[in-house]
């Protein structure tokens, strides 16, 4: 007769819930019965740790063995657990003793040689054991370094079940042979999670996404870069309407690289997202840039805001939070899926509710739509190029929802580009080091307005504080509040008008919004001309 038990975790979308692993041994016939509410890749766990255990150079246990995962009212889903429950039993077979295992959290896969395999959201498990006041944590080595990004958390990283048996039983630890460099790493396989409907920034490699993009590549499009730099000074929504090749995807693709590098705590929420869709770079433990999620206009409402079959998955609008998400082609999406984000865009994260339970995930993306005007793409009010019927035009254009399009801060028309412009002299724009700065310095200007409160963006302030609290200067917003009474703005979109007058301000330097301040922002939100430049500090 024999008991032990340990700590592992698991996941309810990137929240961890630490879980206590009993192992029971009692006379009888062999046998091996796992309890808690088990998933099936846990439950095949048996099987793994068996062989794990044998291949190890330990004994299985000929005796009749219960596992037990506790809290039992909680689904527990993952091959993380392997590590633990392996522990646990050499614990009750007394291989192990028990009261070393009490006050650690093992997290990891367990391989038929006894190889310890990586998992997904390491970060967010060792958060949850911090949290819950554990300070030793086992997990692969492979991802100790992603581990130790927690503080205060003694981390060990292991290759093999025989190198932890050997440490917790104070025995000489056996040498693991690494592989070759230059050889795949067998560890890593099933790791990442392919086919999830998005792409992400850092998903190539390290570095900046745009490395080898700059803003200057962009020809022309004054009213459209100036509109990029307001969004990414602000955390406002875009939406770039234009004739093919015009250089909306070119814009979009370039925002990553005008938007400031990640705090440590946005680094760590990103991080954490990443972790558990699978998605975290090799040889980056941290994410500390923007990410950048394109998905294609095929993909499902699940692909864009998370779930799917068994476990949620983070969908696109987790995948880019603190970062942009760029929806091309938008009236080719489905509306079904288009109009899931409206909840997210106005709450900052997504619920998604399944009979195991309900998972969070964040959300909170800045978000870049780019359509044609029509179905051939050649409508314009100053040409009549375009075959299409006003119906179809019509039809096409209804595909995006009024809804929507209200919780869209800056709306450009993106023109196409002139022989002129293309072929002149000194055609190129501004550096996207140049807009990087006064991006960085707008919002520097706006977390010291802010400070103390729990907002950093003009985009999160609610509208209620921003009337009462952050009001433009005196008669400045009398046109757009006459834009409210003629039915032109809705009472969300004049929050909205006020709040990127904010971010004008702050771009121009000014201490608060002037009457052009506000017009210019009136001008992106409506896209109807009101007599100002689209032209911001030192301009194009």
């Amino acid at each position: 007769m024999g008991f032990a038990r340990t700590c592992s975790v698991t996941l309810v979308g990137v929240e961890g819930v630490v879980v206590e692993v009993q192992a029971d041994l009692e006379p009888g016939v062999a046998a091996f019965t796992l309890v808690g509410l088990p998933d099936k890749s846990l439950t095949e766990s048996r099987d793994r740790v068996r062989a794990a255990v044998v291949n190890s150079g330990g004994e299985w246990p000929q005796k009749k063995l219960t596992v037990g995962l506790s809290p039992a009212s909680v689904p527990k889903a993952g091959s993380g657990f392997d590590l633990a429950v392996a522990c646990a039993v050499l614990g009750a077979a007394e291989r192990i003793d028990p009261r070393v295992l009490s006050d650690i959290v093992m997290i990891g896969e367990l391989g038929l040689d006894g190889r310890v395999r990586p998992v997904r959201g390491i970060l967010p498990s060792v958060l949850a054991a911090a949290d819950a006041g554990f300070e030793q944590v086992v997990v692969p080595e492979c991802a100790a370094a992603e581990a130790a990004l927690v503080p205060g958390v003694s981390v060990l990283g292991v290759r093999s079940l025989r190198q932890l048996i050997a440490v917790l039983t104070d025995e000489p630890v056996p040498d693991e042979e690494p592989l070759e460099p230059e050889r795949p790493d067998p560890l890593m396989a099933g790791l990442r999670d392919p086919g999830s409907g998005a792409v992400t920034a850092m998903s190539g490699g390290p570095g900046r996404y745009d490395q080898g993009h700059d803003l200057a590549d962009v020809v022309g499009q004054h009213a459209a870069r100036t509109a990029v730099e307001v969004a990414a000074a602000g955390g406002h929504h875009l939406f770039l309407e234009g004739p093919p090749g015009a250089g909306k995807t070119m814009l979009a693709e370039r925002m990553p690289s005008v938007l400031p590098p990640l705090d440590r705590q946005a680094s760590l929420e990103v991080t954490a997202v990443h972790s558990v869709a699978g998605l975290l770079p090799p040889g980056r433990p941290l994410i500390d840039t923007a990410p950048y999620c394109a998905p294609h206009h095929s993909a499902t409402m699940q692909a864009l805001v998370g779930g799917g079959p068994g476990t949620a998955r983070p969908g696109a609008v987790s995948l880019s939070h603190r970062g942009v998400l760029f929806l091309d082609e938008t009236p080719e999406f489905s509306s079904k899926a288009l109009d899931a984000l409206r909840q997210p865009l106005e709450a900052g994260h997504v619920v998604i509710a399944r009979s195991a339970g309900v998972v969070r995930f964040p959300a909170r993306f800045l978000m870049v739509l780019a359509a044609n005007p029509c179905p051939c793409g050649r409508f314009s009010r100053t040409d009549d190029r375009c075959e299409c019927p006003s119906s179809a035009i019509r039809r096409y254009q209804a595909r995006l929802s009024g809804p929507l399009l209200d919780r869209v801060d800056l709306r450009v028309e993106v023109d196409a580009v002139t022989r002129g412009a293309l072929t002149a002299a000194g055609a190129r724009g501004e550096a996207t080091a140049t807009v990087a700065d006064r991006v960085r310095s707008a919002r520097d200007r706006a977390a010291a307005r802010f400070h103390g409160t729990p907002w950093r963006l003009n985009s999160e302030i609610p509208g209620r504080e921003l009337r009462s609290r952050w009001q433009a200067a005196p008669g400045a917003m009398d046109e757009a509040e006459r834009s409210l009474e003629r039915g032109v703005l809705t009472a969300r979109g004049l929050d909205r008008v006020l709040r990127v007058a904010w971010t004008v301000a702050d771009l121009a330097g000014h201490d608060r919004p002037d009457a052009g301040d506000v017009a210019l922002a009136l001008q992106l939100r409506t896209g109807v001309p009101r007599g100002v430049p689209m032209t911001i500090g030192a301009g194009v």
